[in-house]
C-alpha cells in the first residue's frame, strides 16, 4: 500500500484496457492514462473504421449483381461526408463504451499523456502531477511510419484517411501490405482511380503465393493499377495536383498520396532511456514470455512490443498478464496458429503456414489441396471473380499446417477452421467432416485429389 496504485496503464487501446479491467477485477488498484482518444489505433483508426469503410465500398457490387438476381433500380449516388459523419458515429459510441468499461471496473482514468519517471512512477505531462504504482504497463501500440522523403508533409497515412474531407478522384498508394491494399480495394469501390506502389515482386509479403496472385489478378480486373518493384522518390505538389516520382523513372498524377509502409512502436518521448527499459532494433520494447521488460516492475503489451501485431493478440497479452501478475494464475499469450484476414476485395482469410514454410520446415514433405470456383451468387450476377480454397498438410503425420482463403466470408470461414487446426486437426479429420450444402464452405471438405502443379 506505499504505492498510489497497484498497477499504471499508459494507453487506453485494446491490450490496456483489457489488462486494466482484468486486474482490476482481481482486486487490484489500478489507473490508465490515454492521451488521445479510448479504444487504441483498432476502434479509433484501424481495423473498425476501416471495415466499414470496407462494407460501405462493396455495395457497387451489390448494386450490380441485383440486375442477374430480377432487381431493376435507379442509380445509387454515393456521398462521403455522410459515410465519414455515420462513421464517426460509431467511433464514439466505442470509445464511450471502452469508457464505460473502464468505469465499471473501478480503473481511475486520466485523459492525458503519462511518461515513466522511475520502475514505479509516471508523470502526467498535463497536470505535471507524478504517481506511483508497484507495476506499471506500458500498452502505447504503433504509430504509421512514412519515412524521411522529399514531399512528405504531402503525403497522408492511414489515420489522415479516415478523415478527408472529400473522396479523391485519384490516389497513389505506397505500400503492399494489410493496409495498403485494404485501402486500395475501399477506394477503387467507391469509385476513385487507385495506383497501388510496392518495393518487392508481389503484394502481402509472408503470405501464401496462391493468395498474393490471386489477389493481386482480383484487384487488376477492378481497375487497380499495381506497381511493383518501384519505390517512391519524392512527391511534389503541381497545379495538377501530387506528383508521385518513383525509382523506374515514372510519374503518377493523383489528388491524394497514402504510405502505408508499415508501422513503427509508439515510444517518442515515453521516457524509457531515461529509466533503462531495453528497446529493440527499431524502437520495440523488449520483452519476456509473460511481457515483464529488463526492469521488473514495468510490462509491455501489443504492438509497441512489435511481436504480433494485431489487436486480438494484445488483448490475449493484456489478459494473461494481469491474471498472471494480480490473479495468482500465471499463463501466457499463444502466438502460434494465429488466424488473420485481410479485408480487400476479395477478401482473405488465413491460418497456419504458407506453402513456402511448409516445404521448408517439412523437408518438402506435404500435400497441397486446392480449388478455385465461381462462388454460386456470382453465377446468376455474371461476375467472374472466383474464390480460391487451399490446404496444407503434412504428408507424413496429414496435420493440417495451412488453411488459405481467397473470395467472400473468407474471414468467416477461416476463424472455424483456426479450431479445428489447433486442435491437431488432419486431412482425413476434415474429409470424415458432413459437408454443409450449399455453402463455399463446404470446399474445404471435399478436397480429395493432391493438387499438381501444370506443367
Amino acid at each position: 500500500m506505499s504505492h498510489d496504485f497497484d498497477l499504471f496503464v499508459i494507453g487506453g487501446g485494446s491490450g490496456g484496457v483489457r489488462a486494466a479491467r482484468i486486474a482490476a477485477g482481481h482486486g487490484a488498484r489500478v489507473a490508465l492514462a490515454e492521451e488521445y482518444r479510448y479504444g487504441g489505433t483498432c476502434v479509433i483508426r484501424g481495423c473498425v473504421p476501416k471495415k466499414l469503410l470496407v462494407y460501405a465500398s462493396r455495395f457497387p457490387d451489390e448494386f450490380e449483381d441485383a440486375a442477374g438476381f430480377g432487381w431493376t433500380a435507379g442509380q445509387p449516388t454515393f456521398d462521403w461526408a455522410s459515410l465519414i459523419a455515420a462513421k464517426d458515429k460509431e467511433i464514439a459510441r466505442l470509445e464511450a463504451a471502452y469508457q464505460g468499461t473502464l468505469q465499471r471496473a473501478g480503473v481511475t482514468m486520466f485523459s492525458e499523456r503519462a511518461v515513466l519517471a522511475s520502475p514505479n512512477s509516471v508523470t502526467l505531462t498535463a497536470s505535471g502531477k507524478t504517481i506511483s504504482a508497484g507495476k506499471i504497463l506500458i500498452a502505447t501500440g504503433g504509430t504509421p511510419f512514412v519515412g524521411d522523403i522529399p514531399g512528405r508533409e504531402h503525403v497522408i497515412s492511414s489515420n489522415e484517411a479516415f478523415h478527408l474531407t472529400s473522396l479523391p478522384r485519384s490516389i497513389v498508394i505506397y505500400g503492399g501490405g494489410y493496409i495498403a491494399v485494404e485501402f486500395a480495394g475501399i477506394f477503387a469501390g467507391l469509385g476513385s482511380d487507385v495506383t497501388v506502389v510496392y518495393r518487392s515482386e508481389k503484394i502481402l509479403r509472408g503470405f501464401d503465393d496462391d493468395l498474393r496472385d490471386d489477389l493481386t489478378s482480383a484487384m487488376r480486373k477492378r481497375g487497380i493499377r499495381i506497381v511493383t518493384d518501384a519505390e517512391i522518390e519524392r512527391v511534389d505538389r503541381t497545379d495538377a495536383g501530387l506528383a508521385t516520382c518513383l525509382t523506374t523513372g515514372e510519374q503518377v498524377m493523383a489528388d491524394q498520396v497514402m504510405f502505408a509502409i508499415g508501422r513503427t512502436p509508439n515510444v517518442d518521448g515515453l521516457g524509457l532511456a531515461a529509466v533503462g527499459v531495453e528497446c529493440g532494433w527499431n524502437g520495440h520494447v523488449v520483452v519476456d514470455e509473460v511481457s515483464r521488460t529488463n526492469i521488473e516492475t514495468i510490462f509491455a503489451v501489443g504492438d509497441v512490443t512489435d511481436r504480433v501485431n494485431l489487436t486480438p493478440v494484445a488483448i490475449r497479452e493484456g489478459h494473461a498478464f494481469a491474471d498472471t501478475e494480480f490473479g495468482g494464475k500465471r499463463w501466457c499469450a499463444d502466438h502460434a496458429l494465429i488466424p488473420t484476414a485481410v479485408f480487400s476485395t476479395p477478401e482473405i482469410g488465413t491460418v497456419g503456414e504458407p506453402e513456402h514454410v511448409a516445404r521448408e520446415r517439412n523437408n518438402n514433405r506435404v500435400d497441397i489441396y486446392k480449388t478455385r470456383f465461381r462462388p454460386m451468387k456470382n453465377v446468376l450476377a455474371g461476375r467472374d471473380e472466383r474464390t480460391m480454397m487451399k490446404l496444407v498438410v503434412c504428408a507424413d503425420s496429414d496435420k493440417i499446417l495451412g488453411c488459405h482463403v481467397l473470395g467472400p466470408d473468407a474471414a468467416e470461414i477461416v476463424q472455424m477452421a483456426a479450431i479445428a487446426i489447433r486442435l491437431g486437426a488432419t486431412k482425413s479429420d476434415f474429409d470424415q467432416t458432413m459437408a454443409l450444402h450449399p455453402s463455399a464452405a463446404e470446399e474445404l471438405v471435399t478436397l480429395r485429389d493432391k493438387w499438381v502443379d501444370p506443367v
